[in-house]
């Protein structure tokens, strides 16, 4: 009986030194390069550093967890029930954030199954295919127009916003003054309009932020 369970549950000592830090190396080049993707290619209008960080720890935290698993049938099992008390509350607003924290996890989990050349190949094809789509985009980029104008200028307002073409997200009316949100796009950062906004009588200022739907 006492083979029989040796045979099932492999001790940890079956990892040797060189082992386990040629797996964290492996990791630790897989979460390079998807911390050098997010810092350059990322599409989130606030760099997130802290999050960028973590990318490069889950894909860490995670090569070592299945090291661990690999190595020990029983301690897996009690490292499975002490994860599943654990419990993650911060919101994550960009859906590509996530496709980035799946990505380090699926590092991770390869590297520490010891298939080092599935990581290493999984992860430079999925950054080369993410800089191309990103480098590719030809969509037109979306902002958000404020312009702060007084009541007798609506009409010149009115008219240069619909030469540039928009879309009505709100509109403040008072008494002296009004105040119009707009959608508008903008093709070669090509932003002269708001220039020629802001010169226009009666208008006292004209803002222009990027809009991502957040």
């Amino acid at each position: 009986m006492n083979q029989l369970l040796d045979m099932l549950t492999p001790q940890v000592d079956s990892l040797n030194a060189s082992q386990i830090l040629f797996t964290l190396t492996v990791a630790s080049v897989c979460g390079l390069v998807i911390y050098l993707v997010y810092r350059f290619f990322g599409r989130s209008v606030l760099y997130d550093a802290g999050f960028n960080l973590l990318n490069v720890m889950v894909c860490l935290v995670t090569a070592f967890i299945i090291l661990t698993i690999g190595a020990n049938l029983v301690l897996s099992l009690g490292m499975v029930g002490a994860l599943s008390i654990v419990r993650f509350r911060a919101a994550i607003k960009d859906p590509l954030d996530v496709g980035f924290l799946f990505w380090g996890v699926a590092a991770g989990l390869t590297a520490g199954a010891r298939l080092y050349l599935v990581a290493l190949l999984g992860t430079a094809f999925i950054a080369a295919v993410f800089i191309l789509f990103t480098l590719l985009r030809f969509e037109r980029r979306s902002f958000l127009l404020i312009v702060r104008y007084d009541t007798e200028a609506e009409e010149a307002v009115t008219g240069q916003l619909s030469a540039i073409g928009y879309k009505l997200k709100n509109k403040t009316a008072e008494a002296a003054y009004s105040e119009v949100t707009a959608e508008v796009r903008v093709r070669r950062n090509d932003t002269s309009f708001v220039a020629a906004l802001r010169s226009t009588a009666g208008v006292s200022s004209a803002v222009l932020v990027e809009y991502t739907g957040e």
